[in-house]
C-alpha cells in the first residue's frame, strides 16, 4: 500500500512539475505580446499625437491668417465708405 501512495505521489510530483513549466512558458509568452503590443501601440500613439500637433498648429497658421485677411477687409470697407461719401459730396 505504502509503494502505491508513494507512486501516486511521485507521479503527482511528476505531472505538477510539468503544469508548472507549461505554465511558466506560457506566462513569458504572454508577457512577450504584452511587450510587443505595448510597444506598437506606443509607437501609434506618437504618431497620432504628432499629427494633432500638427493639425493644431495649421488650425493656428490659419486662424492668424483668417484675422489679417478680416481687418484689411474692415479696413477696406472703411476706405470704400470714405470714397462714396467723398463722391457724394461732391455732386
Amino acid at each position: 500500500m505504502e509503494d502505491k501512495t508513494f507512486e501516486l505521489l511521485e507521479e503527482m510530483y511528476v505531472e505538477f512539475s510539468e503544469f508548472r513549466k507549461e505554465t511558466r512558458e506560457e506566462l513569458q509568452g504572454l508577457k512577450n505580446d504584452i511587450i510587443r503590443i505595448e510597444n506598437g501601440h506606443g509607437k501609434k500613439l506618437d504618431a497620432l499625437f504628432d499629427g494633432y500637433k500638427q493639425l493644431t498648429e495649421g488650425q493656428e497658421e490659419i486662424k492668424s491668417q483668417l484675422k489679417e485677411l478680416s481687418s484689411r477687409v474692415e479696413k477696406q470697407d472703411i476706405q470704400i465708405t470714405v470714397l462714396k461719401g467723398d463722391k457724394k459730396a461732391a455732386k
